[in-house]
């Protein structure tokens, strides 16, 4: 039972952390360029703008895309916490169980923006069918490595004035670092188990 809690546990904090570096933002930064502040230089600032869809701004171009898009958010969000309490329970290893928190806690972080800030914070678009499941994700953190016009042959990004490096959140960085953890160290959480020479199978080799 500490084990659930633990992890949990670590998976709420992500999601308290978030919101409310999010309402931070919302209510004491003024909205894009006029509000922004360096941190260091023009390297990294904070950025206060919002995100209507999928990662780097995509959207499903549908009037209920978005509607469709948080509620696979939200099956997604129930699928990782009943992942989490199964290794939870099989005892996996603990690196590995406290990236899926991280990433279960910046699924459900985001998740609250598509739900509730269309109604909270009254920031769905204008064409909108209805506030609820419509809310924009807020984003702050922004490393302006660089900024320009992309060219129209290039696929989903062509034709638009863009940044190089895309404004993110703190349950986007819980869920950029937990992934990124799983892959580098893949091997150590998942050992490939090595086949054991039958005795039988020696006296044939030999």
């Amino acid at each position: 039972m500490n084990n659930y809690i633990k992890y949990f546990g670590i998976a709420l904090l992500v999601i308290l952390i978030d919101q409310a570096v999010k309402m931070l933002v919302h209510f004491q930064m003024d909205f894009g360029t006029p509000g922004q502040i360096p941190i260091f230089g023009d390297w990294f600032k904070l950025h206060y703008t919002t995100n209507p869809g999928m990662a780097f701004g995509m959207e499903l171009g549908s009037e209920y895309g978005k509607m469709i898009l948080t509620s696979f958010r939200l099956v997604a969000m129930v699928g990782i916490g009943y992942y989490l309490s199964m290794i939870i329970k099989k005892e996996n290893h603990p690196i590995y169980i406290l990236c899926i928190a991280m990433i279960l806690g910046g699924a459900i972080g985001n998740l609250v923006d598509s739900v509730f800030y269309g109604i909270w914070l009254d920031n769905a678009p204008y064409n909108a069918p209805t506030p609820w499941f419509h809310g924009q994700v807020v984003d702050m953190f922004y490393f302006d490595i660089w900024e320009g016009y992309i060219p129209d042959w290039v696929p989903l990004w062509g034709g638009s004035y863009t940044a190089l490096w895309p404004i993110f959140n703190v349950a986007d960085a819980s869920i950029f670092v937990g992934v990124a953890i799983i892959l580098i160290f893949q091997n150590r959480f998942f050992p490939e188990k090595k086949e054991e020479i039958k005795p039988q199978d020696q006296e044939v080799n030999s």
